[in-house]
């Protein structure tokens, strides 16, 4: 716990309102250690492809045919789902570290009823399944019933997991494809060090800085084989949506930021997360570079460094890299030629691609982080790994100390312990409202100067917790990962009740009425104000009656106070 608390202090920033993401991530990033169960390392090869006839593809719902090649997926009832399909060529070898390439063409017809491998990655969240592949360029796609001609719209899915953990196929698409009569993508990308090592020998040369954000261009080319194939699956290249949770978020912040991005999707989501928070810089990823290479005995190899990190294998370089902490951000960084501009940067400035956003959080956003906390063992006398021990009283303020420094007192003030049922609970409103609601009004506000935006707050109490975990210490709230069961078709979450899958059908309808038009309102939905510069105007999603409804997210979360301490 010391050594926790020493290397918050070290990581303080000047700047309470505007700290750099790496510092964010700090305790984030107890999430993923907390969360190692399980789940079996899955790794699965690419698919045989049979015999094809032309008219087969036409006849047959289940075959569609790509640019790559046909594919044959399931027709289960009212939906279609195709897995597993190759979106970029395998980056093995000499393509490791490389922009990705297109996947090689194929004869007959691919199965695509199973997903790929997740790509490489140590043991993550319940969801999550550890894996050594880096074979794992796959998406998943969802439809409604084939109706001839139909053109649908398309809303990809990048998933979180603090570019360290994650796979699309987790999150199933059917509710959102038959609910909301849309195309689901969900896509894997190069996560940790294989996607986001940020290294001069890597580069393509002196001053042309391309290495660092592989993951952000997988993204991208997922997103041109959904502008080169979605009609073959009844959806519209030119109305796409990309949407994300979490990192998934923050990747989608990147895109808006990202030049090659322009063009390649039409409206953004954004989940638990802020366009507004800046990114770690190039030269900031360099020196986590550096130190992984140096730690591998890389720097000095023979064969170069180059040489050196394709020899490793990718469990190796995950086992090296380990799990995020604070002087460890595993994810992108803004310079170099995929990301010449922060996303936080372009925001403030206007200069990004204008379209029509999606934006929120969760009410008890970082409970869910408190509980990686306990779970790991970081709040135990003994340090992480010695036991799961909950957050006490005497600890407590020694970690607010450790996140603001001389403003500790203030904040103590405006958040006194007693107020709360638990330390636990009391430490994940402060960070909450400072981390996740702050930083997103501020960027509700700043879209709102140039483009339609529509901002929520989840606001369920009693979401469904992970099957596979033990009751809290506190109660988790509407915390961090809570609104994805009422998306997505998860298999880690307790089922929902009946109130809660109306509110699911209601938050589906909002997202895909989104998606279709940029405005996610209808007559059979409570209306949805547009964002005007404040936080009164933001639509609180809950269960019963009255729980969808217009909230000030600002004085619920104390804006102003916080704004007070920049």
């Amino acid at each position: 716990m010391r050594y926790t608390i020493a290397a918050i202090r070290a990581r303080r920033s000047a700047s309470i309102g505007r700290r750099p993401r790496a510092w964010r991530r700090a305790l984030a990033g107890t999430v993923a250690v907390t969360a190692a169960i399980g789940a079996g390392t899955v790794l699965l090869t690419g698919a045989a492809a049979g015999p094809v006839d032309a008219g087969q593809t036409r006849s047959d719902p289940a075959v569609v045919r790509t640019d790559r090649g046909a594919v044959r997926g399931s027709v289960p009832g009212d939906h279609r789902s195709f897995q597993g399909i190759p979106y970029a060529a395998p980056p093995l070898g000499e393509l490791r570290w490389r922009t990705p390439r297109p996947a090689a063409p194929w004869t007959g017809i691919r199965d695509a009823t199973r997903p790929g491998p997740a790509c490489a990655q140590l043991r993550g969240l319940p969801m999550d399944r550890p894996s050594e592949s880096e074979d794992c360029l796959y998406l998943n796609v969802t439809t409604p019933a084939a109706r001839p001609g139909q053109r649908l719209p398309v809303m990809v899915w990048l998933h979180g997991g603090h570019f360290l953990f994650g796979q699309g196929d987790v999150y199933g698409g059917r509710s959102l494809a038959t609910r909301g009569d849309v195309v689901v993508v969900t896509v894997n990308y190069r996560l940790g060090p294989l996607g986001f090592l940020a290294h001069p020998a890597l580069d393509a040369g002196p001053g042309r800085q391309t290495s660092g954000n592989f993951g952000l261009e997988d993204q991208q080319a997922a997103l041109r084989w959904v502008r080169d194939n979605a009609a073959a699956f009844g959806g519209d290249p030119g109305n796409v949506t990309l949407f994300g949770q979490s990192g998934g978020a923050t990747s989608v912040c990147t895109h808006l930021a990202a030049p090659a991005s322009g063009g390649l999707f039409h409206r953004a989501i954004i989940q638990s997360n802020s366009c507004a928070t800046p990114l770690q810089t190039r030269q900031a990823a360099e020196s986590q570079a550096t130190a992984l290479v140096t730690k591998l005995e890389c720097d000095t190899h023979p064969r170069g460094t180059a040489g050196c990190l394709r020899e490793r294998s990718a469990a190796d370089l995950i086992a090296a890299a380990g799990y995020p902490g604070p002087e460890h951000d595993p994810g992108p960084s803004a310079g170099g030629t995929v990301l010449p501009v922060d996303p936080a940067r372009a925001l403030a400035t206007g200069r990004f691609h204008r379209v029509p956003v999606l934006t929120g959080t969760t009410r008890d956003e970082y409970r869910g982080q408190v509980w990686g906390m306990e779970r790991s063992g970081m709040n135990c006398p003994g340090g992480p790994g010695t036991g799961r021990c909950e957050l006490g009283d005497e600890q407590y303020p020694h970690l607010v100390d450790a996140f603001f420094g001389d403003l500790a007192g203030r904040v103590n003030a405006r958040y006194p312990r007693d107020g709360y049922g638990s330390a636990s609970e009391a430490l994940a409103a402060i960070m909450t409202d400072h981390e996740y609601v702050r930083p997103a009004l501020d960027a509700d506000a700043q879209f709102a100067r140039h483009v339609p935006t529509y901002a929520y707050e989840f606001a369920d109490v009693r979401a469904p917790w992970f099957r596979t975990e033990p009751v809290l210490s506190f109660p988790p709230g509407a915390y961090h990962l809570a609104d994805l069961p009422y998306l997505f078709d998860v298999g880690y979450a307790e089922p929902l009740r009946a109130d809660q899958r109306q509110l699911a059908d209601q938050m589906i309808g909002y997202w895909t009425r989104f998606a279709r038009t940029g405005n996610p309102n209808s007559s059979g939905s409570p209306d949805w104000a547009r964002f005007r510069g404040d936080g009164r105007y933001v639509q609180s999603l809950a269960p019963g009656p009255g729980g969808i409804r217009r909230t000030d997210l600002a004085r619920d979360h104390r804006y102003d106070f916080w704004r007070s301490l920049d």
